[in-house]
């Protein structure tokens, strides 16, 4: 038969401001041990640096307030604990290696001792920050509010709902900004994003052909469809007679004027392929404009194409190869420089 005695838990004391409130009283719960659970329970307070009496307390108040988990939680609070832990354990050795120490059984105690306390918690958090994510189909939305030190964004979606997220963990999230736009008939337009109930893709362009009372705007587009929209439900509308090289890819011009700004902050997107594509929409002609035309051919000549990672070549075929020194091509670009095909 086991030996046991019993333990008596007394709530903390109250001062006597506040005993005198009323709704304000103790009570005294008692609880049978034996001394071996009572030992155990001795070292995880010691373990803690608090009482046994205030340990018990704040142990019994958390399970009583701990909502139940679901598997999903559960799941995801023990792989967080294994890397936790082991990632713990690796810095511990590591430390203890280098100091000429060993590690010791309590140290690791204490490393599962906060595991098992934050688990629970960091997981219920993973969980919040995703679910809080923006789904992919809820379409446009505006910014309300930015919490910097927080990294955080609140949004107002269509419907009036609002939702707060971290950008870090939401991709495919668009920027745009919103401009006045004074579209006449006949005027030529592209669309700035994907409109899918429509089936059109993102830069796709097309004529206004009319212009309703109400405002509702007829589009023939380029590839032969009509559309009927509403430009305050179908906002992503532009000017069409100015594309980008990289939304131009795939299409032809009888004539093409090209901007070339070599004071651009992205100069980066200036290099020789970017001059292809633009240059190479143009069926009869092609103009170049630009800041500084002494500096344009070298902006333009700029390679951007990756080599191969791994690349043979005959060993005999290199050595045969006599070294010569090529002239380095020389460009000549003016402002204004029309180029006819």
């Amino acid at each position: 038969m086991n030996a046991s005695r019993t333990t008596t838990v007394q709530a903390n004391h109250l001062s006597q401001a506040d005993e005198s409130k009323p709704g304000f009283r103790t009570k005294t719960i008692s609880t049978r041990l034996t001394l071996d659970e009572l030992a155990e329970v001795e070292l995880a307070a010691e373990r803690a640096g608090k009482p046994v009496s205030e340990w018990l307390r704040e142990m019994a108040l958390t399970a009583a307030r701990e909502r139940p988990s679901n598997p999903i939680e559960l799941l995801l609070a023990e792989v967080l604990a294994m890397r936790y832990t082991l990632l713990s354990l690796f810095h511990a050795g590591a430390q203890a290696t280098v100091e000429g120490r060993l590690l010791l059984p309590e140290s690791i105690l204490k490393i599962r001792d906060r595991t098992d306390a934050k688990k629970l918690e960091q997981a219920r958090k993973m969980l919040a920050d995703f679910a809080a994510r923006p789904a992919e189909d809820r379409g446009d939305a505006r910014v309300k509010s930015i919490d910097a030190p927080a990294n955080r964004l609140t949004v107002e979606l269509q419907d009036g709902t609002e939702c707060t997220y971290d950008p870090r963990r939401q991709q495919g999230v668009s920027v745009f900004r919103e401009e006045i736009r004074s579209f006449s008939e006949g005027d030529r337009i592209q669309f700035t994003a994907p409109a899918n109930d429509f089936k059109v893709a993102n830069r796709e362009l097309g004529i206004i052909e009319s212009i309703g009372a109400d405002g509702q705007l007829r589009l023939k587009m380029d590839g032969g469809c009509a559309v009927e929209l509403t430009p305050n439900s179908h906002v992503h509308l532009d000017y069409g007679y100015a594309v980008t090289s990289h939304s131009s890819q795939g299409q032809t011009a009888d004539r093409v004027l090209i901007h070339v700004d070599t004071e651009l902050g992205a100069k980066d997107l200036l290099n020789s392929r970017m001059a292809y594509v633009a240059v190479s929409r143009g069926a009869h002609d092609a103009q170049i404009f630009t800041n500084d035309a002494a500096t344009l051919g070298q902006v333009l000549s700029r390679d951007v194409s990756h080599a191969p990672a791994i690349q043979q070549n005959p060993v005999s075929q290199a050595i045969e190869q006599p070294i010569e020194q090529r002239p380095a091509h020389e460009h000549e670009i003016s402002q204004g420089f029309g180029i006819g095909m």
